[in-house]
């Protein structure tokens, strides 16, 4: 089955970067949100494998979001991306939840976040 993979962020070329460091992989079923609303509602309409949210969005932050995905569904593996990468960011985006943390513009550890997921998926 191919993996569906969410990708929530305002700014439609970081949504297009991400998706193009996936498809270099082999990853081709994206979902695009670009606000919170839209990724809570896509995610759970979807139920996508992996959902990446930025923090800072419209509407709803990807925290919020976050929050709202996790009482739907617990074991959801969501990872937090942000241009504003600082060590309370990335605290608190794994205790909200977060299965992962991405620095963006570069998304330098997306494979390996991906990698550590599916290993934990089995």
């Amino acid at each position: 089955m191919e993996m569906k993979i969410l990708i929530a962020d305002d700014s439609k070329f970081s949504r297009t970067v991400m998706q193009g460091i996936l498809k270099q992989h082999g990853y081709t079923n994206f979902i695009e949100a670009s606000n919170g609303i839209e990724a809570i509602n896509y995610y759970l309409q979807a139920q996508p494998d992996i959902a990446f949210l930025d923090i800072t969005m419209p509407q709803v932050s990807g925290l919020t979001a976050l929050e709202q995905i996790l009482k739907h569904d617990p074991n959801a593996k969501v990872v937090m991306c942000s241009a504003m990468s600082t060590s309370y960011n990335i605290a608190e985006a794994m205790e909200v939840g977060a299965k992962g943390f991405i620095a963006k513009p570069n998304f330098n550890n997306v494979i390996d976040v991906m990698d550590q997921l599916l290993l934990e998926r089995g």
